[in-house]
């Protein structure tokens, strides 16, 4: 669907506040590329997802932890340090999935808990959601972690345009740095007509746009 600019700016404002925490930084150790993952409800468990061919082909992948996703203040490092090996990747979806019970357990561990936001599976776009999207373009919301000249990466919206491309999506504008595995949303209706909020996937590194990575195919691709 695709949205006035006054509407589009509505949905943005509301991610924010429902799932800002659910946004991570990460990148490969290093001077790797800077880029975003998020937390994933799925009924089988909670998952951190991000794009992996760019961001987790080094041997540790990085997670940056603002003071907001974890509590009590100032316990939890800066920086949380995740093998590569322990993520599971999706060839054919372009995703990298990591279940966070492990996080979770190095945090109490630690001394410190998650105060995070998940996506829940409820938002998640289906593969029907996805035919009713066509060649006319549809509102995509980006929520991400952008990548200012100091270093610091604040939370940001971008509000980009996406199309069917084969039997995926595409976005048809290029993302600032920073963006490639953040979620994607938009707004549509269901079968019987009803409209709501739908996570279209994870955004893939690409050129004159970028693939999403539809959700129903992550976790159990």
């Amino acid at each position: 669907m695709l949205l006035e600019p006054d509407a589009e700016n509505e949905v943005a404002y509301e991610l924010c506040q429902l799932l800002g925490r659910a946004i991570l930084p990460i990148r490969p150790a290093g001077d790797g590329p800077a880029g975003t993952a998020f937390l994933f409800d799925h009924p089988t468990g909670e998952y951190l997802l991000t794009a992996a061919d760019v961001l987790t082909y080094a041997e540790v992948a990085e997670i940056g932890l603002r003071p907001s996703v974890t509590e009590p203040a100032g316990v939890a490092a800066d920086v949380l340090a995740l093998p590569g090996a322990w993520w599971s990747r999706r060839p054919e979806g372009g995703v990298a999935v990591l279940p966070t019970s492990g996080l979770h357990d190095r945090a109490a561990r630690e001394g410190w808990r998650w105060r995070t936001q998940s996506v829940p599976d409820a938002i998640a776009a289906r593969a029907d959601d996805v035919t009713r999207i066509g060649a006319e373009p549809v509102s995509a919301i980006v929520l991400a972690l952008g990548v200012r000249d100091d270093g610091s990466r604040p939370l940001e919206v971008a509000v980009e345009r996406a199309v069917r491309a084969g039997d995926g999506l595409r976005l048809t504008g290029e993302l600032p740095a920073g963006y490639v595995g953040a979620p994607v949303f938009g707004v549509g209706a269901d079968a019987a007509g009803e409209v709501g909020l739908r996570c279209l996937g994870v955004v893939l590194p690409g050129e004159g746009g970028h693939p999403v990575a539809a959700l129903d195919r992550v976790v159990t691709g």
